[in-house]
C-alpha cells in the first residue's frame, strides 16, 4: 500500500507571522498583533515559548531536568512573556468609555504620576517609570476616566520596545482618542540595561516629552505644565 503523506505540522508562531505578513502588517517589538491571533492560540504560543526557552536554558548548560529551581523556569518565563510583561503585543486595547465635555472645560488638566513598566526591546531588560499626561480639552474633546489613562499606559508600555518611541506611541493614542486642543507627555525612568549591564550606572534616568497641539505652539501653556510637574 501507499504510505500515506504526512501533513508538515506549522508552528503557531509561523501561521500568525504568514497572517500578519499576508495583510502587509509590520511586527516589530512594540507593535501590537492581536487582530492576528486567533481563539487558543496564545495557549498554543506559550507553549511553544516554553520549549524555545528550555533549549536556551539548555544551550546555557543549565541542568533544568535535576536542578528544582529551574526545572519550572522555561514554563514560568513563558507565562511571563505573553500573559505580563509583553501582554501589550498581544491583547486588544482596552475597553475605555469616553465622555463628552458638558461642562465645556478648557483648563489645562493633569494627570500622574503613573506608574510604567516596560522592557528595552535591546537587551529585555526592564524599564521602571513614571508618567504624567497633560490635557488642554476643547468643548468637542473626549473625556476619559482617571483609572483609563493608567490601563492604556500599561497596554502600550507592556511590550518590549525604547522610550523614545513609546512616549510617541502612547502620546498618539491619547491625542487621536480624546482630540484635544493639546496634549502634553512626559515619561521618567530606570533603564535596567544601564543598572544592571555594561556601564552598570544606578544613577542615571531618562527623560522624555511630547507636545502635541497647543501645548508644541503656546510656550506659556508649555512652561505652566512643566512647572506644575515640578511641585
Amino acid at each position: 500500500m501507499p504510505k500515506t503523506q504526512e501533513i508538515p505540522v506549522v508552528a503557531v508562531s509561523e501561521r500568525i507571522r504568514q497572517r500578519i505578513t499576508g495583510a502587509g502588517k509590520r511586527f516589530n517589538a512594540n507593535d501590537n498583533i492581536a487582530a492576528f491571533i486567533e481563539p487558543g492560540e496564545i495557549e498554543q504560543l506559550q507553549s511553544e515559548v516554553e520549549s524555545k526557552l528550555k533549549a536556551v536554558l539548555e544551550s546555557l548548560v543549565i541542568d533544568t531536568s535535576s536542578d528544582h529551581n529551574t526545572r519550572d523556569t522555561a514554563r514560568r518565563v513563558a507565562k511571563m512573556y505573553l500573559q505580563e510583561v509583553f501582554r501589550g503585543r498581544y491583547v486588544p486595547a482596552p475597553a475605555v468609555t469616553e465622555f463628552p465635555n458638558v461642562e465645556r472645560l478648557n483648563e489645562l488638566m493633569i494627570v500622574g504620576p503613573i506608574k510604567v513598566r516596560s522592557a528595552c526591546s535591546h537587551h529585555l531588560c526592564p524599564i521602571i517609570g513614571r508618567v504624567w499626561v497633560g490635557v488642554m480639552p476643547n468643548e468637542h474633546s473626549n473625556l476619559i476616566g482617571l483609572s483609563k489613562y493608567a490601563r492604556l499606559c500599561d497596554w502600550v508600555m507592556s511590550r518590549p520596545q525604547i522610550q523614545e518611541e513609546a512616549v510617541t506611541q502612547l502620546s498618539s493614542l491619547l491625542y487621536d482618542m480624546m482630540q484635544p486642543d493639546g496634549l502634553a507627555l512626559v515619561m521618567e525612568a530606570d533603564h535596567f540595561c544601564m543598572h544592571w549591564r555594561g556601564v552598570k550606572d544606578s544613577d542615571s534616568k531618562m527623560i522624555n516629552s511630547v507636545m502635541r497641539g497647543s501645548f508644541l505652539k503656546d510656550a506659556n501653556l508649555r512652561r505652566e505644565f512643566l512647572s506644575l510637574l515640578n511641585r
